[in-house]
């Protein structure tokens, strides 16, 4: 079984603004000198495990990441005709499982919140609702016992993908199967304004011509090179060494970044892209970006095909380098220009379905 699985993405996007800053502003990145978009990987993470994608292929198996349990308890108790002292008291001792409760004025819950967000598996979600249900029947609030909600690996793909933190309850911690790397454009780029007006309907324009709305907006264009890397061994350990679910988990992941988008401003913008090249590659060696293949900016013309170009070109130097970097290459590519590998070695092109066939091929 191959330990690691990398992939690495080339995607090209239009004008857009798919992950702000604090001023509203596509988010930046400064390398090799020059300027760059960046799109983070926490963007990137909920755009995949949100996606429909994701979803319909492990529907059953998608945690939830939530501050509100508790309030959530406190609502499906009142509704349920507990009275509200017994709901109040009850909604937190269950939102004290997850985490420390955020509290406001002189120390009284806030609405049974906690203070971090927390990922939960969906059966840990269900043993909420089972235990309010039990509540509810008999009226009283929770004993210790039965506040065994969480469990050390929750049977849910992403939480295995992505890991959980619980500085409250530390033993429940999980460790992230997948790590994303901001991704960044392969070219320099710099943000720029749309100046943009609203015009007033009801406004016959008779005596005021001017706009009811006058407003900027930033943006980019360019093309984004993302690196993902899989610890498969971890990714089926944390799912109780179900390596059926670990192999749907790992393709849904897959298909999701090569098919969605980043939903930052995408009303405005129509900004969705496919990845036009993946690289994957499996084997036990040591993970490796390639970004480096972009410190020196891409420039001209013809950036998709240079991009390629240079990718492949800084796997091979790695690979001359150290050895080889991966028992085996599969390679997708929607680019017209592109059609050898400059790859030494057993490297398959193909279909995005044979991509995911390859990665499920142990």
């Amino acid at each position: 079984m191959s330990h690691f699985i990398q992939l690495h993405l080339l995607t090209s996007y239009p004008p857009a603004n798919l992950n702000r800053d604090d001023l509203g502003r596509p988010k930046t990145a400064l390398m090799g000198g020059a300027k760059r978009l960046r799109v983070s990987s926490q963007s990137l993470k909920r755009t995949w495990r949100t996606s429909d994608i994701f979803e319909q292929a492990l529907a059953g198996h998608v945690g939830t990441r939530t501050k509100r349990l508790g309030k959530e308890a406190y609502d499906q108790l009142i509704e349920q005709g507990v009275k509200q002292k017994t709901a109040a008291a009850s909604a937190e001792k269950i939102a004290g499982v997850f985490g420390k409760l955020r509290t406001v004025g002189k120390g009284e819950p806030r609405e049974f919140e906690i203070e971090q967000l927390v990922h939960v598996g969906p059966e840990e979600r269900e043993a909420v609702g089972k235990l309010v249900a039990t509540l509810a029947a008999d009226g009283r609030e929770p004993e210790a016992e039965e506040l065994k909600l969480l469990r050390h690996t929750p049977a849910a793909a992403d939480v295995a993908l992505f890991g959980r933190m619980l500085a409250a309850v530390p033993t429940y911690n999980v460790d992230a199967a997948c790590q994303v790397a901001h991704a960044i454009t392969v070219h320099a780029a710099e943000v720029e304004d749309d100046y943009f007006t609203a015009v007033d309907d009801l406004n016959p324009g008779d005596e005021d011509r001017g706009a009811a709305h006058i407003g900027e907006a930033g943006f980019g264009a360019g093309l984004f090179y993302t690196y993902i890397c899989i610890d498969r061994q971890q990714m089926v350990e944390n799912l109780n060494d179900d390596q059926d679910l670990a192999d749907k988990a790992i393709a849904a992941l897959a298909e999701a970044a090569v098919k969605t988008s980043p939903k930052g401003k995408q009303n405005s913008f129509g900004s969705r892209a496919h990845a036009s090249y993946v690289l994957a590659e499996k084997g036990s060696q040591q993970p490796r970006s390639l970004s480096m293949a972009y410190l020196r900016p891409v420039t001209g013309q013809d950036q998709s095909l240079d991009a390629i170009q240079r990718l492949e070109a800084q796997a091979q130097a790695f690979d001359n380098a150290y050895g080889s970097g991966a028992d085996s290459r599969f390679i997708v590519s929607a680019e017209p220009a592109y059609s050898t590998t400059q790859l030494t070695g057993d490297a398959k092109q193909g279909s995005l379905d044979e991509l995911l066939a390859f990665l499920h091929d142990q």
